[in-house]
């Protein structure tokens, strides 16, 4: 079935933010998605994986049916045909060698990617939701998801913050260790500040506070994680309330300065986290007593020890997806034979059937018993030697012969046509 195995993707490497957005398929879209490829196409065991770095789309089917998938992103999303240039399509062991290291993190912007897994997930689950995970899909996601675990359990791959935003809240969480119940401040809710927000929600950092200068942004952001929000003329009532104030704003001039918070008192120490390029706080705000300043440097000094450190891993965890990909590939071939193995099953106990019914005619029930285990015992045992054979012909690449070659001793399908009729 790998032969028949296809991927449509589209990522940060091959179009900007812009088309990315255009096509983005959240859960409702990318489940409409999936029932228009199963009225409109023949596709079977598809994924649908849509992140902000990607969108792409998995099946299984003896013919491409990408002109058919963007025709259903198009009417899903009400967009012109554009983003097709910006896919790439791949087929066989490189669809599937491509989904494993798109879901071990490999493919990644943030190489490592913590969230790409639950994403990946979260797409399985949907086509589960929708009947489209067919054995195929099952058996390829389980081996995915063991993998993975492999790569937690036997590299660094997964160690250390490898962005500015996980950083970040490392560092609040660090800062934070001896301070009960600290309150904290997110200023900005652009592409890192939200990313942050996403990173705190998983801490036990619940006490936090969001503002930006369009207050509907914030309080849709706060929503999410069931945190507080206000507008940015809160700035200073907010920052003389936080412990940590973790800035993203974008501007020309720092938005946090020393004339701003001169008079501020600090009993113990307030950190500000900056965040911004150019820079949102004024390194100056540490002439007051009390307050500290992190900047990007500070946070990128952490990032890199990890991206090294995970980039040492990469020949490990390569090694692992090549050995699930050899696990996976060898069940697949066995699928091919399945059908054959049942067929022959199916053949042998017909016949241990018909034998059975001329010798147990006159026979106690006991002699029936015996003669029916005996016979049973039997078949498994005669039967074990082609299926031995049908498996290490499908490793050589030979099922096929070896499936004509029982077929012809056993006449299988004549077999089957006549227990079917």
């Amino acid at each position: 079935m790998t032969p028949n195995f296809k991927a449509l993707t589209l990522t940060y490497k091959t179009a900007p933010v812009e088309i990315r957005e255009q096509i983005s398929l959240n859960e409702v879209a990318a489940k409409k998605l999936h029932q228009f490829i199963r009225n409109y196409t023949s596709a079977t065991d598809v994924l649908i994986v849509s992140t902000c770095n990607r969108t792409e789309i998995y099946y299984v089917a003896d013919k491409d049916f990408s002109r058919e998938i963007f025709k259903g992103i198009s009417l899903i999303k009400n967009c012109d045909a554009d983003f097709e240039q910006h896919f790439t399509s791949f087929s066989g062991l490189h669809a599937v060698q491509h989904l494993f290291e798109v879901s071990l993190g490999l493919d990644a912007q943030v190489m490592g990617d913590l969230q790409i897994s639950g994403q990946v997930k979260n797409a399985y689950q949907w086509s589960a939701d929708e009947n489209m995970a067919g054995p195929y899909l099952h058996r390829l996601m389980h081996t995915i998801f063991f993998a993975n675990k492999r790569v937690v359990q036997e590299t660094s791959f997964r160690d250390g913050s490898a962005s500015i935003s996980y950083a970040a809240k490392e560092l609040a969480e660090d800062l934070t260790l001896d301070i009960a119940k600290p309150k904290v401040l997110v200023v900005g809710v652009g592409e890192i500040g939200q990313d942050f927000c996403l990173n705190l929600a998983k801490t036990k950092l619940d006490n936090v506070t969001i503002l930006n200068r369009t207050q509907d942004k914030a309080e849709k952001l706060a929503q999410k994680y069931n945190f507080k929000f206000g507008g940015i003329e809160e700035l200073l009532h907010e920052i003389e309330k936080a412990d940590i104030i973790v800035s993203s704003v974008s501007g020309t001039q720092p938005l946090i300065t020393l004339d701003l918070l001169r008079g501020t008192r600090i009993f113990s120490h307030k950190y500000f986290i900056d965040l911004s390029m150019p820079r949102s706080i004024e390194p100056s705000v540490e002439e007051i007593p009390g307050a500290i300043v992190y900047n990007l440097d500070d946070l990128q000094e952490k990032t890199n020890e990890a991206l090294e450190k995970r980039r040492s891993s990469i020949p490990a965890v390569q090694s692992i997806i090549q050995d699930a990909i050899t696990e996976f590939e060898d069940w697949s071939k066995e699928m091919i034979i399945s059908p054959t193995i049942q067929k022959l099953k199916s053949t042998l106990e017909q016949i241990r059937k018909e034998e059975i019914a001329r010798f147990v005619k006159n026979a106690k029930p006991e002699e029936a018993q015996k003669l029916d285990e005996m016979s049973r015992s039997l078949m498994q045992k005669i039967l074990k030697y082609p299926v031995l054979q049908l498996k290490a012909a499908c490793k050589r690449g030979d099922a096929e012969s070896v499936s004509e070659l029982l077929n012809n001793l056993f006449n299988i399908e004549g077999q089957s046509e006549k227990l079917n009729k």
